[in-house]
């Protein structure tokens, strides 16, 4: 009896371990040994049909539980749907591993295993259906002591860590079981293997030193108004009054010394405005007037804006009445005394929120989409400014809206192309007061360890805080409250290792996997041909 439930207990059992290993339980160790069970279910199911039920039982499991905040919205069903087809994605590493032929050997089939899990990674942030928040390296959030080296290798690096102790633990579970020796006498022999793995990246990590403040000082204002996103936000009565809010509190910390003040995502113009028509709008003229009392501080602020196409029109564009084609955007604006105003357009969008994946193809699931948590439609995609820029103080910022922080490389390539401040806009009331913002925050310092920035980071409900390029959190806010705060942050011009040359780790997986297909296609027209 027992054996015959061994399987499902082994399914559980992994997802479970998954599951509390992630921020925000306190368990994040069970990491390092979660997808062990899951190794031995590979192993001793051989119907390949129960295998995949039995792996999609155990990926959903730890879906639900890390972000079964995904259906916190007016359509339930929508989280339903993400957590199960992000299980299913998740499946494929998995499968391929299963279907590498044992003659293989051991050495090989881990191996394809490892490629395979870290190019799932990587083309999972790239396509239309991005959604890495389950990346394996983000585990680690909660303890930047442990990740300095993130500046080598960004979050994959850990993926990699991670995958290397659970296979060499149960390499050891093997051994025990090909041998007669006691289960004491091959861990003697054996257990310092998984240690080594597991400890000398944190060795490591202590080992690096802080890095240099070589940058310029300069003082920062973030606010954050708490405004409902559902009840309050989008009411169209009720602009002016949040406007009011924000240079009220604006007004609190606001001083000669400041350099930045930063609004939360979708700050200005809920509604939309157009981009031509910035400098007329009746909020854009009330934030000079405050500015001119403090002319060498710039605003920084999410907004939705429109933008009319006159000439090339891009192919999904929307279409008015009177023939105008258009795209509304979730954006972010750099305001300050003079009449140019920078925008920045958000890239990558959450899909089915912000984004209907390849609406070329699915255009009647427009509609759905302010269900689940957003707008009707698609946001636009069409570039902006790559970054905010300060010529005479020498600062460029990139200003990451809302779900753009959770990418690794998106960041890094525009650390790389100058920023020397990072600034997060974001609203994460949309899920309540759920796991999901308290993730979005620690996420948020992993960007800062990679790339060796300084984070402001304003959430329209909270937790908005400022982070330090060693990942750790000043002044965070409580959530659901109205705050402002100011610190001084210091810019800087350096490259980490990660930020000049992008994920390594990322890229030679995706070449060995295919290699490894290339490989196992040979492999098998030589056998069939014998």
């Amino acid at each position: 009896m027992s054996r015959k439930f061994t399987p499902l207990l082994l399914c559980v059992c992994s997802g479970l371990l998954l599951g509390a290993a992630w921020p925000m339980l306190p368990f994040t160790p069970l990491i390092f040994f979660a997808f062990v069970p899951l190794l031995a279910l590979t192993d001793l199911q051989q119907n390949r049909s129960g295998y995949f039920g039995l792996l999609l039982l155990s990926l959903l499991i730890w879906n639900v539980i890390t972000t079964w905040w995904v259906g916190n919205t007016t359509v339930p069903a929508s989280g339903v749907a993400a957590n199960v087809f992000n299980a299913l994605l998740m499946s494929i590493p998995w499968m391929a591993y299963k279907s590498t032929p044992k003659k293989w050997g051991s050495s090989l089939r881990y191996f394809s295993f490892i490629v395979c899990w870290l190019t799932f990674e990587y083309i999972h942030q790239q396509w239309e259906l991005s959604w890495p928040w389950l990346t394996l390296g983000n585990v680690f959030a909660t303890h930047p002591g442990w990740i300095q080296w993130y500046e080598y290798t960004g979050t994959s690096g850990g993926s990699l860590w991670i995958l290397l102790s659970n296979i060499t633990i149960y390499g050891i579970w093997q051994k025990y079981k090909q041998t007669t020796l006691p289960l004491k006498t091959v861990l003697v022999k054996e257990a310092w293997k998984p240690l080594a793995i597991i400890l000398l990246p944190m060795l490591v990590s202590m080992l690096i030193p802080a890095p240099k403040n070589s940058g310029t000082n300069i003082s920062v204002v973030v606010v954050q108004p708490n405004i409902d996103p559902y009840d309050e936000k989008f009411t169209s009565g009720t602009v002016q009054e949040q406007l009011a809010k924000f240079l009220k509190l604006t007004a609190q910390k606001l001083d000669s010394t400041t350099s930045y003040i930063i609004w939360p995502e979708t700050a200005l113009f809920p509604h939309g405005a157009w981009e031509e028509q910035l400098n007329s709008q009746s909020e854009v003229i009330a934030i000079r007037e405050m500015l001119r009392k403090y002319p060498q501080a710039k605003l920084i602020t999410g907004a939705v804006t429109v933008k009319r196409y006159l000439d090339e029109v891009p192919p999904l564009a929307r279409q008015l009445e009177d023939g105008t084609f258009y795209d509304p955007y979730n954006t972010a604006l750099q305001i300050d005394t003079s009449q140019s105003i920078q925008i920045y357009h958000k890239y990558k969008l959450v899909p089915g929120v912000e984004l209907v994946p390849y609406m070329r193809y699915l255009k009647f699931m427009g509609s759905l989409a302010l269900d689940f948590g957003g707008i009707t439609g698609s946001y636009g995609r069409e570039p902006g400014v790559s970054l905010f820029t300060d010529p005479v103080k020498q600062i460029k910022v990139f200003p990451t809206i809302c779900y753009e922080s959770v990418y690794s490389e998106y960041v890094a390539a525009h650390v790389r192309n100058g920023a020397n401040l990072l600034v997060i806009l974001t609203n994460d009331g949309w899920w309540g007061n759920t796991a999901g913002h308290k993730q979005h925050l620690q996420y948020a310092r992993l960007r800062a360890i990679e790339t060796r920035r300084w984070v402001a980071r304003s959430a329209n409900t909270g937790i908005s805080a400022f982070i330090d390029p060693q990942g750790n959190i000043h002044d965070p806010q409580p959530y659901w409250q109205e705050a402002v705060m100011k610190a001084t942050v210091t810019t800087s011009t350096d490259f980490t290792f990660y930020v000049r040359y992008g994920d390594l780790i990322s890229r030679g997986a995706l070449i060995f996997c295919i290699l490894l297909i290339v490989y196992a296609i040979i492999s098998r027209f030589i056998y069939n041909k014998q």
